[in-house]
């Protein structure tokens, strides 16, 4: 008996371990399903990988009685998660690709941007004005929004309605629009109602000419070490060519008008014909002054690329490599750029997608930002941001 005790013992340490894939999220629910969607894409197409879930509060789940554009922080919701990745805690992150800031940590990149969802912000009523409208709401009534880019737009717009800041996750903001009596509706990216499948909450979607979005709205970011040469190649499959080009011309226009959550900085993108479309605007605080412009580039991708990224197509020597265990020293890794070149661009990693066109989605946003702050954008955003902090 003991015999065979010790021969069951001594094969299963003799036996290959499946290598643990580490991932942090915050714990909200959103964050949980969203992480839980890359989680499911990745065991399917590593099967000799097993991955932990790994949850944790950051700053912006922790401070929800301050309106976000005044507490100053610019990585509240990524900080906490950073730290762990820093720590080798865990191996990637998933992130609301809105929620990472321009200008990552050093060390850090974006690996892989999953597939855009609907970017487009949508409107969730109070249930005695179901079937409204933000127009036909009455007089005065007070609609709650975390995000000062919205409210921005939506009082020049809509003037005759009230915007009163409301903090929390999704399940509380919803909460507290049925159960008091404070707001008559709330507005609240529409992609994350959908991944919750709250598709019935959607009294009205917001077209760009009512409310253009956040840079990087309904896109999931993938963060890593950007020196951990192999959690890049097992996440890369991830992009999404045509997300990354937008969301890479979208991040370089706010970080060229040096924008962020404590300014009205809007975008919308669109791909058409080879051609990425690239829509920009500034407001001030109330609305009541703004700038916008439309500008478009040429983007060759070629067409393999969009087919393979779309098939979830992955690099089997990498990922031999990853379930193995056995890693090249880094030295020994070549791509297109060099092993000694900087891959990122707006804190971007995709060596996967071909340099030139990231570059050209790049440069479109810069020229958009430098068109905008030709025409005074700078100023719109220094008294927009001086506002912010008096107040």
């Amino acid at each position: 008996m003991s015999g065979n005790g010790n021969a069951a013992a001594t094969a299963e340490e003799n036996s290959p371990k499946m290598r643990v894939i580490r991932v942090g999220t915050r714990k909200s629910q959103l964050a949980r399903i969203q992480t839980d969607s890359v989680v499911a894409t990745l065991k399917a197409l590593y099967p000799g990988l097993q991955f932990e879930i790994i949850a944790m509060s950051t700053t912006g789940d922790k401070i929800l009685d301050t309106a976000l554009s005044k507490i100053g922080e610019k990585s509240l919701f990524t900080k906490e998660l950073e730290h762990a990745l820093e720590k080798n805690e865990v191996d990637l992150v998933v992130h609301s690709l809105k929620d990472l800031p321009t200008v990552l940590p050093p060390g850090f990149t974006i690996g892989a941007i999953c597939k855009r969802e609907n970017p487009h912000d949508a409107v969730v009523f109070h249930p005695k004005f179901v079937g409204k409208t933000l127009e036909t709401l009455p007089e005065k009534s007070v609609v709650g929004t975390s995000s000062l880019r919205r409210a921005a737009q939506l009082q020049r717009k809509f003037s005759h309605l009230e915007f009163r800041s409301i903090r929390g996750n999704l399940n509380t903001r919803l909460r507290k629009l049925d159960e008091q009596q404070e707001f008559s509706a709330i507005i609240l990216a529409t992609a994350g109602l959908q991944r919750m499948g709250w598709h019935n909450r959607v009294g009205q979607i917001l077209h760009p000419d009512e409310c253009m979005y956040a840079v990087g709205q309904g896109a999931l970011g993938v963060e890593v070490r950007a020196k951990d040469q192999d959690i890049l190649d097992l996440v890369g499959v991830l992009h999404d060519p045509e997300t990354l080009l937008r969301c890479i011309a979208e991040r370089a226009f706010l970080r060229h008008l040096e924008g962020g959550c404590s300014v009205p900085v809007a975008v919308h993108t669109a791909m058409k014909d080879g051609q990425l479309y690239l829509t920009g605007g500034v407001w001030s605080l109330d609305g009541s002054d703004s700038i916008q412009d439309t500008m478009q580039a040429t983007i060759h991708v070629p067409a393999q690329v969009l087919k393979l990224e779309g098939e979830g197509v992955i690099n089997k020597s990498a990922y031999n490599l990853i379930c193995s265990h056995q890693f090249p020293p880094p030295s020994r890794i070549q791509h297109e750029d060099g092993p000694e070149d900087d891959p990122q661009l707006v804190g971007i990693t995709a060596r996967n997608i071909p340099r030139g066109p990231q570059l050209a989605a790049q440069n479109l946003g810069i020229s958009l930002a430098n068109l905008l702050l030709s025409k005074g954008a700078k100023n719109i955003l220094d008294v927009a941001r001086q506002l912010n902090d008096a107040h």
